[in-house]
């Protein structure tokens, strides 16, 4: 047995065990392999602090689906799987944070702690933001009038600054369009629940003002800026991270 899941069994028998439910961003597997496996450094370091952690497949996002989901779709399927549970530290990472802060929104009761890592869900309007949003909305449409090339595909995409749209399904992308355009600056004024904001400070993805502005609206909430980190520092910096949320737990 590995020691992080030692020590977790250890907290277990003792009754000190709390439980983290782990919700991660855009990920897709490549060449049979599995994209929750960077987790894992990070899950270790949590279990071996007496923190059981589950990181469930989110649908759309880390496995595909017959059709595009919404927010209130997503908050459903997390609704099932605490319904067995008691309260939860709900972790939200970039996209996973625009869920959970959904959730929190929605169902306080279920949680203990919320903890938001780079987290999504400031609307952004400026010309970049409109531009990506163009190019998702009209990116069949532009490819076959623009040429039916690979390459200039690809191209449009990284000038769109967005290589997960390149590689998702057609539901994958519908998901992504209706996500992308949700502004959760409401939901963010009305959370109750205690959280804790991790953001890395070089993030060029969701900028750090982000989450200085969550960190604004949420009453009460404490913001831990990584200095050296970008938009994953539970990956780059999984120790620290793991740290900083045992430290507030």
């Amino acid at each position: 047995m590995q020691k992080g899941k030692y020590l977790a069994a250890k907290a277990q028998k003792m009754g000190t065990l709390k439980k983290a439910i782990i919700l991660h961003g855009w990920t897709y597997s490549h060449a049979g392999n599995d994209p929750l496996e960077k987790w894992q450094p990070f899950i270790s370091d949590l279990e071996s602090k007496g923190i059981e952690c589950e990181l469930p497949r989110i649908p759309g996002i880390a496995k595909d689906v017959d059709q595009f989901w919404t927010l209130e779709k997503y908050v459903d399927w997390l609704k099932k799987i605490t319904t067995k549970e008691n309260k939860v530290i709900l972790i939200g990472h970039s996209n996973g944070g625009r869920i959970s802060l959904t959730f929190a929104k929605m169902y306080p009761e279920k949680i203990s702690k919320l903890i938001l890592i780079d987290s999504a869900g400031i609307y952004h309007n400026g010309l970049p933001l409109r531009f990506k949003r163009f190019i998702f909305r009209n990116i069949a449409k532009v490819g076959k009038k623009i040429s039916n090339s690979e390459t200039l595909r690809k191209l449009i995409y990284k000038v769109a600054r967005e290589g997960d749209y390149s590689e998702a399904t057609p539901s994958q992308r519908k998901t992504m369009i209706n996500l992308i355009n949700t502004d959760l600056s409401e939901v963010l004024r009305k959370i109750k629940v205690s959280t804790l904001i991790i953001w890395g400070k070089k993030d060029s993805i969701t900028p750090l003002s982000d989450g200085i502005m969550m960190h604004k609206l949420i009453r009460g909430s404490q913001l831990e800026v990584i200095a050296d980190a970008k938009h994953s520092p539970q990956f780059t910096h999984p120790s620290e991270v793991a740290k900083i949320i045992y430290e507030y737990l």
